[in-house]
């Protein structure tokens, strides 16, 4: 199984209405493996992360209050992302890649004052 990344924003009750996201594999956030050796590792949780160790547990939602603090996570782990690849045993351009479909579906999200889930 693979991780995927969706936007959503909310229904009139409240609910999560999914986006349409774009193709070509632009919902691709990492295998299942990447939940506790990548996003959710020791070395993503060791530079501060909050929001990408849930993965190790569950599912992840970020809510439209928590899309600005999720990007500036984003930021903090970017310069990081060839390390963190080496220590999950993933090749750097993966995990680059996984990594920006995640950033891009939240600037999605921001952008229609919504959400996104990793799952």
């Amino acid at each position: 199984m693979s991780l995927s990344v969706h936007t959503f924003r909310y229904d009139a009750e409240g609910g999560h209405d999914f986006l349409d996201d774009p193709a070509n594999g632009a919902e691709l956030a990492g295998f299942e493996s990447t939940r506790k050796r990548l996003w959710g590792g020791e070395g993503v949780t060791a530079l501060g992360a909050r929001y990408f160790p849930r993965l190790a547990r569950e599912d992840l939602y970020v809510e439209r209050d928590d899309i600005a603090d999720f990007l500036a996570e984003c930021a903090l782990l970017r310069p990081h992302l060839d390390d963190l690849a080496e220590r999950g045993g993933y090749l750097p351009d993966y995990v680059r890649a996984r990594f920006a479909n995640i950033v891009a579906a939240a600037e999605r999200a921001r952008s229609v004052g919504g959400g996104i889930v990793v799952w």
